[in-house]
């Protein structure tokens, strides 16, 4: 029996989001992130939100596979499927900088991205694009040695008309040879 019921508002440990469990089966838990991502955590991973209540979910039914029928899953095209958006500017990461030192906003950036990039590979989706502004180029420089790691991604400057100069696309190839 898990000590999570589904509704229960939980918390991942070693992150600064959460979710609503959606269903919890002896140790494994899926959670509906405030973004609507649904994620699957043990049940160690996760401690109650005591912050407030949910009085109500409604979770919907899922319908069984029959066996025997192929199952239809929608497959678009890598091009059609929208960007998601990591804004790294450092008023967006946290809630003040202040006592923060050039190192520290760096530093929070880079562990923001790489953290991004590694759930993005984990759940398989295609694009993202990071947000990192013009400034000097210190952040765009040491993204860049970051994608540079990965063997499984390309990397270029977003579009131009949407985000201007300041923002990078990555492109995380599903099936890498």
């Amino acid at each position: 029996m898990s000590k999570f019921q589904v509704g229960d508002r939980v918390l991942v440990l070693d992150d600064e989001f959460g979710g609503v469990v959606a269903s919890a089966k002896a140790e494994q838990i899926t959670i509906i992130t405030d973004d609507d991502i649904e994620i699957e955590y043990n049940e160690s991973e996760l401690i109650l939100d005591q912050r407030f209540k949910v009085d109500r979910v409604v979770v919907k039914e899922e319908v069984p596979i029959q066996k025997g029928k192929k199952r239809q899953v929608s497959r678009k095209k890598s091009k059609e499927i929208p960007a998601i958006e990591v804004d790294l500017h450092i008023h967006q990461l946290v809630k003040s900088e202040r006592g923060m030192d050039a190192y520290d906003k760096l530093n929070t950036q880079m562990d923001t991205a790489r953290y991004k990039l590694e759930w993005a590979r984990k759940e398989r989706i295609p694009k993202l694009v990071f947000i990192h502004g013009i400034g000097e180029g210190v952040l765009k420089k040491e993204l860049e040695f970051l994608f540079d790691r990965y063997s499984d991604i390309t990397y270029y400057d977003a579009d131009f008309q949407k985000y201007g100069r300041g923002a990078t696309e990555v492109y995380i190839y599903q099936n890498p040879k």
